[in-house]
């Protein structure tokens, strides 16, 4: 399991994914390693306990088992599982209770669609208002350059397991859907719970995220330090009009 705990993307990983790390290495399934590593909502089982033709979410909420398959995209989910526990809960609540409506369908509708966002891509930032400003209008050589001394400042967090699992081999494009955090996170108020008290049908059918290319971040990596970084427009597209 190839991770470089020591990147600043996993600070808030790092103690519980190294121990966890440590038994999967060591011959454990990684079920029973994230078992192991303390309680959450659910317990970990075998990708091979969740019965053919059972939607994934439904079968989370019913039996309060969470199904882990080998690699790191599983391995993350269940990390957040257990830094996170009331906001999954909340987040796979909502998401079987619309299977429940609507069925698992070809379409998701607004709101299962902006969990997957989340849930999959997601982060929480707290910053100053200049700072959310210059990224909610996608003015990137502000946010990154003219302002680059506030981000001393903020804090990010990832949520998502796939950008996690991504950011282990980390390349430029890789995008963070952020929901932006109030001063309460800044004074380290419990994450979890902000997040989770926000985790409803209405607030997230409005999708309330903003694109970040997180490797942007000062302190992140270190070929931003060139302010050419930001040049690309492929992955620091302006705001479309």
């Amino acid at each position: 399991m190839q991770v470089d705990w020591a990147q600043p993307w996993f600070a808030p990983w790092r103690a519980p994914g190294e121990a966890v790390a440590r038994r999967i290495g060591g011959g454990q399934p990684a079920h029973e390693a994230l078992n192991a590593e303390g309680e959450a909502p659910v317990r970990f089982v075998a990708q091979e306990d969740l019965p053919a033709g059972t939607p994934y979410e439904r079968f989370i909420f019913e039996t309060r088992q969470c199904p882990v398959r080998p690699g790191l995209h599983d391995f993350f989910n269940g990390l957040v599982w257990l830094r996170f526990p009331r906001s999954k809960a909340a987040l796979n609540r909502l998401q079987a209770e619309a299977i429940a409506r609507d069925g698992v369908g070809a379409r998701r509708g607004p709101v299962r669609d902006a969990i997957t966002v989340f849930d999959e891509n997601g982060a929480l930032l707290q910053a100053p208002p200049a700072l959310w400003q210059a990224l909610e209008d996608r003015a990137w050589q502000r946010l990154f350059v003219e302002l680059r001394p506030l981000w001393a400042q903020a804090r990010l967090w990832i949520f998502g397991h796939a950008l996690l699992e991504q950011l282990a081999q980390p390349r430029k494009g890789l995008t963070a859907h952020v929901w932006r955090g109030d001063a309460a996170l800044e004074s380290g108020a419990d994450a979890d719970g902000w997040l989770a008290a926000r985790c409803t049908g209405k607030v997230l059918a409005g999708k309330p995220f903003t694109p970040l290319p997180v490797l942007g971040v000062p302190g992140w990596w270190n070929a931003n330090e060139n302010f050419s970084f930001y040049d690309d427009s492929l992955v620091f597209r302006p705001r479309k009009t």
